[in-house]
């Protein structure tokens, strides 16, 4: 049938077809969600007028310094993301693309994901307190923490939980701030045995930390890679895999020592 036609007219023929099917994706919804850096919050100040860290049962210290976990924001599961908002995400640093099914639970609604993330945080809170206190060998009958940070959900503070603990209770262990005075933020699971887990989203969490005055991330070290990607000027790295060594870590840096390094 299409024999006689030339080439030119053939061509535009079988054009019409693509051209359709670019229009088509142009207007559907896409199985992508867009992240960008959210907001930090420093563990060793207040949220909303109410201390993050309340310890009872042992003399805490006063800090200096700050501990600030990081956040992501992710347009939700039922949010329709179109091709211009994937293509903007792919040539920005900014953004990022990601599948759907890799960020929410498939087939999950907007109120069961919050459901999900306010678990996993409640579930980090109370590791990042049984790692805390047995890295310190307190006794976790006498010594109570509370937790409270509202409106972040997901387990990815359970790290900065548990150092701001440390340096509530313990500092660096010789008088001074875990901190050394400075700022630094960073991101990471924990286990109540104190081993620290990847998270995701580390490149826009650097940003994050960068913006709000970090001038130390830490990373759990499986993401180094990632966090080096789009990594701000004058923010110093340093790769983590457990509570201990994060401790020895920023008191090596506070000493002048060798810190481990991306």
């Amino acid at each position: 049938m299409f024999s006689s036609l030339t080439r030119p007219r053939a061509l535009a023929l079988s054009a019409v077809p693509v051209v359709a099917l670019l229009a088509v994706v142009g207007f559907a919804p896409l199985p992508f969600v867009v992240a960008q850096p959210g907001g930090t919050a420093d563990v060793l100040g207040d949220d909303r007028g109410k201390p993050i860290i309340t310890v009872t049962g042992a003399p805490t210290r006063t800090t200096e310094g700050q501990l600030r976990m990081t956040t992501i924001v992710a347009s939700g599961p039922s949010v329709d993301v179109g091709l211009d908002e994937v293509v903007d995400g792919w040539f920005r640093t900014d953004r990022a693309v990601l599948p759907r099914d890799a960020v929410y639970p498939p087939g999950k609604s907007d109120r069961e994901v919050e459901r999900h993330n306010t678990e996993d945080m409640e579930e980090s809170q109370d590791d990042a307190t049984r790692a805390a206190l047995a890295y310190l060998d307190e006794d976790p009958a006498k010594v109570k923490v509370s937790l409270h940070l509202a409106d972040v959900g997901g387990p990815s503070a359970g790290l900065l939980f548990a150092l701001g603990i440390v340096d509530k209770l313990d500092g660096d262990g010789s008088g001074g701030d875990l901190t050394g005075g400075r700022t630094i933020a960073g991101t990471g699971t924990i286990t109540p045995e104190g081993e620290v887990g990847p998270v995701g989203g580390v490149s826009l969490k650097t940003q994050a930390a960068k913006r709000d005055g970090a001038t130390v991330f830490l990373v759990p070290e499986a993401e180094c890679a990632d966090a080096q990607a789009e990594l701000p000027e004058g923010l110093r790295l340093i790769p983590v895999t457990t509570l201990e060594r994060t401790v020895e870590s920023l008191r090596a840096l506070e000493r002048g020592g060798k810190v481990p390094s991306c």
